[in-house]
């Protein structure tokens, strides 16, 4: 539609080179130096004798409503020096009339033209966008194996069933058994949901579909049932296969609560796909697999037998399993003779299988920066330390600063070096990484999966053991004990409200798993009353107090 401008110039006389003043238009009139003058309504347009094959032409204008050959008598200029001509506008301007309404109509239908051949002209909605925006991993392109996942044992063991069924479904349908159409897997960031739902893929030799639960959404309503629709007719017709919807909390949070707009598009989605589930015929081999670390707010019509049947939990690894984990991603890597790989793993509780691998690939980083041809244990000491806090900052901090900040992590030290609850003291360095100015790790000899009351009190007087420094050598405090303030906090908190370990004896006062989503919770009322309420704060208050007492 830029043409538009260009149509109304040439229609208005656009082809004029120069603008003088009437009064200089008169005066080279007068002067006989003008061979005619067209009138087009208030312009007037000049034409001079032919200079080098061309005619110079130049534009006036005159005031609205005078008369062109009452402004010549007026200066004295006798109407045989020029010849005047007046030009009928009405022609041009119906023509200039067409071509503006019909020019932005044939502007539109050619975009919409090269618009539609590029999408595909039978696409579904408008332009595809209710195509399913799923990757699809074809049959035999799926190189990872149950072998490449490591620290998983239990879940994998429960995935070996569902790769049998499709690889041999004639086995189980024989015997009356129908083929699970989903599996539920359940755990933290990083543990290797995804990772291990390729497997199953690539064990099995099926197409893999793969998806997140965030893409089916979009602003228009609609759009995602009818990616769920695609993508669930596009498995079909590819099965065996597998369908795997990654973040499946995005789509697929408790029906009837939410606060925001755009909470009914979520949940045509997710009836979208309660409907193409319960679709699947007995003999359908095509297994849905989802994966979420929000198991609390799903929906509980989503998560019931008959839709997925199978729920398999992926915790953090433990030694054994970082050990493994480790191994892997040391494939392809040369390292020095002396690296202890239980070491390693001990090194790194805590860590995800993606933290372990982000791990690996920051020491083999470290020994291509400093020109080594092998990998150290110590760069992979180095490099659990940066995954944990971060890299190092190298502040300038003053004396003063220095020696407090010193006094701080010796205080975090020597009270968790003393008090038997606590983990053995690792490092301790004055060296800024991330936000804080020095830090004390501590590492535990082995995997703990519960914690009893006396260790979690001595915990909170360790992470409070460098403030109590602070107050004893400088009679002073810093801002620099705010996270451990905070960390003290939330153990207390969770001690009180969680786990009953107070004087208000075996109550939980969090709030119930049902109203665990947060649109429910901040719709419901609290259940503990203000009195209760305090006593709890006061309880919090005392299991700090008590523990900075001890530091």
């Amino acid at each position: 539609m830029l043409f538009i401008p260009g149509l109304s110039s040439l229609w208005s006389g656009a082809e004029l080179v120069d603008t003088i003043p009437l009064s200089e238009a008169v005066s080279e009139i007068k002067a006989g130096k003008v061979e005619r003058v067209e009138v087009r309504g208030d312009e007037l347009v000049l034409y001079y004798p032919m200079e080098n094959n061309r005619v110079p032409i130049k534009l006036t204008r005159k005031e609205e409503g005078t008369s062109f050959v009452q402004i010549l008598q007026e200066a004295g200029v006798e109407s045989e020096n020029v010849k005047v001509e007046v030009a009928s506008q009405a022609f041009s301007k119906v023509v200039f009339g067409i071509v503006s309404l019909v020019a932005p109509i044939f502007g539109f239908g050619l975009l919409m033209y090269f618009l539609m051949r590029k999408r595909g002209a039978g696409s579904d909605l408008m332009f595809g966008i209710g195509k399913s925006k799923a990757k699809l991993f074809a049959k035999g392109k799926q190189a990872i194996k149950f072998d490449d996942v490591a620290g998983v044992d239990e879940a994998k063991k429960e995935l070996e069933e569902v790769v049998d069924f499709l690889k041999r479904p004639k086995k189980y349908q024989e015997l009356g058994a129908r083929t699970p159409k989903g599996v539920l897997l359940i755990g933290p960031s990083g543990v290797g949901k995804t990772l291990l739902a390729r497997a199953v893929a690539g064990e099995a030799n099926v197409p893999f579909f793969s998806m997140a639960g965030s893409e089916f959404m979009e602003m228009l309503v609609g759009v995602g049932a009818s990616r769920v629709r695609d993508l669930f007719d596009t498995a079909k017709k590819a099965a065996p296969s597998i369908i795997f919807i990654d973040e499946v909390d995005a789509i697929g949070r408790m029906r009837g609560v939410g606060t925001v707009g755009g909470h009914d598009e979520r949940e045509q989605t997710l009836n979208q796909i309660l409907v193409e589930m319960d679709g699947f015929t007995p003999n359908d081999t095509v297994i849905v697999v989802a994966a979420t670390n929000r198991p609390d707010v799903l929906d509980p019509a989503l998560i019931r037998p008959g839709r997925f049947d199978r729920r398999v939990s992926l915790d953090l690894p433990d030694i054994a399993g970082r050990e493994s984990i480790i191994k892997i991603h040391a494939k392809g890597k040369p390292f020095d003779k002396n690296i202890d790989w239980d070491k390693a793993a001990k090194r790194t509780v805590g860590f995800s299988g993606a933290d372990l691998e982000n791990m690996m690939n920051e020491a083999a980083i470290m020994a291509a920066r400093d020109d080594r041809k092998s990998i150290s244990m110590a760069d992979l000491e180095e490099a659990a330390t940066k995954v944990k806090l971060g890299p190092e900052k190298r502040r300038l901090q003053g004396k003063k600063e220095r020696e407090m900040t010193a006094y701080h992590e010796a205080g975090h030290a020597v009270v968790g070096h003393m008090l038997p609850g606590t983990d053995p003291i690792h490092r301790v360095s004055i060296v800024s990484r991330g936000l804080a100015l020095g830090y004390t790790m501590s590492r535990p000899n082995t995997d703990k999966y519960q914690q009893t009351e006396s260790e979690l009190k001595d915990q909170i007087a360790a992470i409070l053991g460098g403030r109590a420094a602070e107050k004893i050598f400088f009679n002073e405090l810093t801002g620099g004990a705010a996270s451990d303030i905070e960390k003290a906090t939330r153990i207390a908190r969770a001690m009180v409200v969680d786990f009953g370990m107070s004087r208000l004896g075996p109550v939980s006062f969090g709030p119930m798993w049902e109203a665990a989503d947060w649109g429910r919770v901040m719709m419901e009322p609290a259940r503990v009353s203000e009195t209760m309420q305090a006593r709890v704060d006061e309880e919090i208050t005392r299991l700090v107090d008590e523990g900075f007492k001890k530091a």
